[in-house]
């Protein structure tokens, strides 16, 4: 039943959708879930070492959790109660589990400490995790379209970074 955390790790990054079911449906699979997320904010964290220092490293591992929570409670309320299909049926915990494996592309950032390639190698990982949250959110929402899946993660991704501003307004001010 339960693979290596590695191989879902790989598999995850391969965009496998039976991987998203799989961890959609193991309840146990929270603190691997978790630990992507963690190994994901390090490669990053890694990749910006030589200007953001160890406070990026922590902080950049700090916020990405967090990120990921906010993440997938917003996913959960827009694509279960804003853009459900017949089918759809989920809870956070499913999101929690399938978002957090979709951050696995992100450790790829870690080769960003080579500085000519940084920025490729973020772009790269940014895209790669986008493509993975989208596989993600239909597997988890039981989509039967794809492009509902990336209409959620558009919304979900705009009322972040709006709800991000009006942090960063109110810390500034």
């Amino acid at each position: 039943m339960s693979q290596s955390w590695t191989d879902r790790m790989i598999r995850a990054a391969k965009l496998e959708s039976e991987l998203y079911e799989e961890v959609e449906a193991d309840e146990g699979a929270l603190g691997q879930a978790a630990g992507v997320v963690v190994l994901s904010g390090l490669g990053a964290g890694v990749g910006t070492l030589s200007f953001a220092g160890w406070g990026g490293l922590i902080g950049g591992t700090i916020s990405g959790l967090a990120g990921w929570v906010i993440w997938a409670y917003l996913v959960y309320l827009i694509g279960t109660r804003l853009l459900p299909e017949e089918q759809t049926e989920a809870n956070p915990g499913q999101l929690l589990r399938t978002l957090g494996f979709a951050s696995a592309p992100g450790i790829i950032r870690a080769l960003g400490i080579i500085p000519f390639a940084r920025t490729p190698v973020f772009l790269v990982g940014s895209v790669w995790m986008l493509f993975a949250w989208v596989v993600a959110v239909r597997q988890a929402l039981d989509y039967r379209s794809t492009l509902r899946a990336v209409v959620v993660c558009l919304i979900g991704w705009l009322v972040q970074m709006l709800l991000l501003y009006i942090l960063h307004l109110l810390l500034r001010g």
